[in-house]
């Protein structure tokens, strides 16, 4: 039985060695590198040593100011309307309702489609002179916005396309965190006097917290390294109103070939990241032993 178990072992190992040598190339020794350019002046051709002054500039660059702001809000906003959305979305579309998998499949349809095609259509969407919005609002009487050129609504715009594309795939998860919930603890509770809305918050919510945590962690990681959206729809205009961490990243990095001051912005970002997702990971491990 041992010397199966080492060959299933080594088996598994054997199957197992493209994908770690995929991760090494191509994940680890770039991440490794990223750091080191982030201490030089790496433009493509010669990297000399500059140590924290990549770090030190970033500090007074009012751009890349900008761009935080912006990447925190865009990450706040979006996370936490994914969050109780999906949630949301998820408990009304489980209950069996006519026209249940219709709705699902238009939730996820979004999802499945790129975000390059998702800000192409919402780009032709937003346009001021022949975009549907502003014919819907003309048609009703009411006057047309600039959405994409106006410095107060273009973030909210680019917000509104990212929930609108993920919230399907949120729903996903939370259904399938639903679904494994044992029913005879819907059917005790019905019993006892239970109502529809004691069980989504008694039984359902605290359940699917895991779930709720894992959505949380998925979508944060995804709203801080978002690019595709910015790039296609507003190229981080009007006024960098809705510049991102990485679309400056982008543009330092591949149009004026400032190679290490671009990774020292990645560097940042990456340690805002795993910050976050520390705290978030703390505060889970928190809930739950309150709960134990």
């Amino acid at each position: 039985m041992q010397k199966a178990s080492k060959k299933d072992n080594w088996a598994a190992y054997l199957m197992l060695t493209p994908f770690f040598v995929f991760f090494l190339l191509f994940v680890i020794y770039p991440a490794f590198q990223n750091v080191f350019f982030s201490f030089t002046n790496y433009n493509l051709d010669t990297a000399k040593w500059v140590g924290l002054k990549n770090f030190l500039r970033l500090t007074e660059d009012v751009t890349f100011h900008k761009a935080f702001k912006n990447t925190c809000v865009y990450a706040c906003v979006s996370v936490f309307a994914l969050t109780f959305l999906g949630f949301l979305a998820a408990a009304l579309l489980n209950k069996g309702i006519r026209g249940a998998k219709w709705l699902r499949l238009l939730l996820i349809f979004p999802y499945a489609t790129s975000m390059a095609a998702v800000s192409m259509i919402w780009l032709m969407m937003y346009d001021p002179n022949n975009g549907l919005i502003n014919k819907a609002l003309h048609f009703i009487g009411m006057r047309g916005r600039d959405w994409l050129f106006d410095p107060s609504l273009a973030l909210g715009c680019l917000i509104f396309v990212n929930i609108w594309k993920n919230i399907g795939y949120c729903m996903l998860i939370y259904l399938a965190g639903i679904n494994s919930i044992p029913e005879e603890l819907y059917e005790a509770a019905t019993v006892d006097g239970a109502g529809e809305a004691t069980r989504l918050f008694k039984i359902t919510l605290p359940l699917v917290k895991p779930v709720a945590f894992f959505v949380l962690v998925t979508t944060m990681v995804d709203a801080f390294k978002t690019f595709e959206q910015v790039q296609i729809m507003t190229r981080g205009d009007p006024l960098y109103a809705t510049t991102t961490i990485v679309h400056q990243i982008y543009v330092y990095g591949f149009n004026e070939f400032r190679m290490g001051y671009a990774s020292s912005m990645a560097v940042v970002l990456l340690l805002i990241v795993m910050l976050l997702t520390f705290i978030n990971f703390r505060l889970n491990r928190a809930g739950e032993s309150e709960v134990g």
